[in-house]
């Protein structure tokens, strides 16, 4: 065949190596867990080629062992890596306890067993493949990503890799003769070091993607979040309430809104500063944020307002709700008596009355307003 192993090999390396260069260049130093864990799978993967291009150099040595079992070692961890990555971005994965089992095996056992070439061959290649077939599997399935289109390229990649990988190992371990070094002129090897050049630049591009989605939904995120609260603003809660009230409207599910304000919070920000009011207004996003399940909403809609939307939540429900966040900012006061506050509340239940939101949010701000004038520091049904 007019390819040579061994030049596909450099060129793999030279590859590899030019990744692990522009990589930080490219991305920068200021990631997240997922995209730093996607640039090291890659580098660590550069490494890893690296190590077995020179081991060639002392075939059936002591160097050859100790840069053969870093390739092992490098191409495992790289999985691993990758792994982690896709869980960041894909949400959590399944696999993750037995890939963390096969990163270790794989270079124990090729150790181990290198005085054996059939037996480090089969090993190194078999849990190498199921590596791969993890890390395919892991872009399958529920995901958190708004498009993650990139992870079928992962996909393709990984299947693609471990299929060659599994056949390399059978061959080397029953079939040595056919394959009997890592740079031998089989087709299949040849094909394999093809592959392994064009996923290299597949992934890259790939990970470059999903970093790119991900930078784009943290804009996003910014730009509908509160920067003091760390809730929904009213650009986040107009983009993001009418959906689930819609929803809610067209299974006829239960859907409850709160909306709530701070009680003498003027009066609070004349008497003992901006930046104290600020403090009071953390506190309640503190207590918001972990008094809600992932499917509710929460946003300062303004000065010392706010709303809590509750899908598929009862009356019974919403009013244990609104004890628990009343009770959660009082022990909050307990703590730090200088930022005790209360708020008076306002309570609507979904109905055939509310056309759209706003006519839905509209009963709630008026039980408010009647709560505020019975004296305050209370809520009041909507009716």
């Amino acid at each position: 065949m007019f390819l040579d192993v061994n030049t596909l090999l450099v060129v793999n390396a030279a590859n590899v190596l030019i990744t692990a260069v522009a990589l930080p260049v490219i991305m920068g130093q200021q990631l997240s867990t997922a995209a730093s864990s996607a640039r090291a799978a890659l580098m660590v993967q550069g490494v890893a080629w690296v190590a077995i291009l020179l081991s060639s150099l002392w075939p059936g040595q002591w160097p050859d062992q100790l840069l053969s079992t870093v390739f092992i070692a490098g191409t495992s961890i790289g999985q691993w890596l990758m792994f982690m990555a896709l869980q960041g971005w894909l949400g959590p994965r399944r696999g993750g306890r037995l890939l963390t089992v096969l990163v270790v095996l794989a270079p124990v056992g090729y150790a181990a067993l290198f005085s054996s070439y059939p037996l480090r061959v089969g090993w190194s290649s078999g849990l190498l493949a199921l590596q791969m077939l993890i890390v395919g599997a892991a872009t399958l399935g529920p995901r958190s990503a708004p498009h993650g289109n990139w992870r079928w390229v992962i996909l393709v990649c990984a299947l693609t890799m471990a299929g060659f990988t599994a056949i390399r190992g059978i061959l080397g371990g029953f079939f040595t003769d056919l394959y009997p070094s890592f740079t031998t002129p089989h087709p299949i090897n040849i094909w394999a070091m093809v592959a392994a050049n064009v996923a290299l630049v597949l992934v890259n591009l790939a990970v470059l993607v999903a970093w790119r989605e991900e930078a784009e939904a943290e804009i996003r995120e910014h730009a509908f979040t509160d920067d003091l609260t760390g809730l929904l603003n009213p650009h986040g809660w107009a983009a993001r309430g009418p959906a689930l009230f819609d929803q809610a409207h067209r299974h006829q599910t239960p859907l409850a809104l709160i909306v709530l304000d701070l009680d003498h919070f003027k009066r609070l920000n004349d008497t003992l500063g901006h930046s104290t009011g600020d403090q009071v207004l953390q506190i309640l996003g503190q207590v918001l944020r972990a008094n809600r399940r992932s499917s509710d909403l929460s946003a300062r809609l303004g000065g010392a307002e706010f709303a809590v939307l509750l899908p598929q939540t009862s009356l019974r429900a919403a009013l244990h709700v609104e004890q628990r966040l009343r009770l959660a900012l009082q022990e909050e006061g307990i703590q730090e008596p200088r930022l005790r506050v209360g708020y008076s509340a306002g309570l609507a239940m979904a109905g055939p009355q509310d056309a759209n939101l706003s006519a839905f949010m509209e009963r709630a701000y008026t039980a408010m307003h009647q709560a505020k004038a019975q004296g305050r520091g209370r809520m009041l049904q909507a009716f």
